[in-house]
């Protein structure tokens, strides 16, 4: 079983050792490979998946000598890469866009696919001496936070919501991303729909205006800044909250109820997803008393017909075997790095969309 504590060990360099080559040139310079895998492909974007996608190429590479070259550059960037060419695949939580969908097909000549490989969960996490445990909060409470209108740990709106704590006396430092980011996205469309102020100021979007706060790239430099500076508060993915041994709060979701990010709240939001025929969605405040309302799905993207769109031969046979792997045994390695596996009838309708990715107008066939 793989740890968290084995997965941070890991560290940057292994990161490193994955994205080594996830932009520039063709999509699959490197790629080659047999009926029987082996090979390299190439993906870049979300910070948010990239410790699913690291361990998924080290078991990947383990198995069927496939190298997954995933550079961590955000979800925003990924996207770019993939409209442009120069990836095989790209990681990303937020869907695309319709009018990125145009661009793709007009660029490429084929049309981009969401695989949702898993679910996360996007914490508020804190580094308050003597704030050890309970904090709650509420989306607008929040907002006020990253609009700088709350400075202070004790401000009389977190201290009515935590009425039994001993709130300290210690200024506020917000910190959030300065990248493209998917996490920004889901973060900022669950404050818009709580805070009418942070809607026409602010908005929802991978990259917004902030109005306070220090800025850092990926989770890992959110993560890193708030370890750092004493009474930080950040938004990061719960697997690296986990890494950093974080404290982080409650956060009330759509039907009143005060909600920590766990495994087990992640899955209750993923339960609730209904999924459209294309599985673009996003399951920000999703319904049910259990469910964490900052959780989404997070996707590989590809494109329908992979050669048409630049990708070699046996690259496109990599990258469906790499999906396989993740909507299989993949799905138990996503939860022991405390992501939510996708529920059962998403899988089932994820690897339909895998089976009928195509090379050339053919159906990509890797089982022989």
């Amino acid at each position: 079983m793989i740890r968290r504590n084995d997965f941070l060990a890991m560290g940057a360099s292994a990161l490193a050792a994955l994205g080594l080559a996830a932009c520039g040139g063709s999509a699959s310079g490197n790629g080659s490979g047999s009926s029987s895998g082996g090979g390299t492909i190439n993906g870049a974007g979300s910070t948010f998946a990239a410790p699913l996608y690291e361990q998924w190429g080290k078991n990947l590479s383990d198995q069927q000598s496939i190298t997954v070259n995933y550079q961590a550059i955000g979800s925003g960037g990924g996207q770019a890469q993939l409209i442009k060419g120069t990836v095989d695949f790209a990681g990303s939580d937020p869907p695309l866009e319709d009018s990125q969908i145009k661009q793709a097909e007009q660029d490429s000549g084929s049309t981009p696919v969401h695989i949702p490989v898993a679910f996360g969960a996007v914490t508020l996490s804190y580094n308050v001496p003597g704030l050890d445990s309970g904090l709650k909060l509420d989306g607008a409470t929040i907002a006020d936070i990253f609009l700088g209108n709350i400075t202070n740990w004790n401000d009389p709106a977190i201290a009515k919501l935590n009425p039994d704590l001993d709130l300290p006396d210690t200024d506020i430092t917000v910190v959030h991303r300065s990248d493209d980011s998917g996490t920004t996205k889901l973060f900022t469309t669950f404050l818009e729909a709580y805070s009418p102020e942070w809607k026409s100021q602010v908005g929802a979007d991978s990259t917004v205006k902030w109005a306070t706060g220090t800025g850092a790239n990926g989770n890992d430099g959110v993560a890193g800044e708030v370890k750092r500076t004493e009474g930080a508060i950040g938004y990061v993915e719960l697997a690296y909250a986990l890494q950093s041994d974080f404290t982080t709060a409650d956060v009330q979701n759509s039907e009143g109820q005060f909600v920590a990010p766990t495994l087990d709240s992640t899955k209750a939001a993923a339960e609730s997803v209904d999924a459209p025929e294309d599985l673009r969605f996003l399951t920000v405040d999703a319904p049910g008393a259990d469910s964490y309302p900052i959780a989404s799905g997070t996707y590989a993207l590809v494109y329908q017909d992979m050669c048409k769109a630049g990708v070699d031969e046996a690259a496109a046979d990599n990258v469906v075997r790499f999906l396989d792997y993740g909507l299989g045994d993949g799905q138990q390695v996503a939860e022991q790095l405390d992501y939510a596996g996708d529920p059962e009838s998403l899988v089932s309708a994820a690897q339909d969309k895998v089976d009928g990715l195509e090379c050339n107008g053919k159906t990509i066939d890797v089982s022989g």
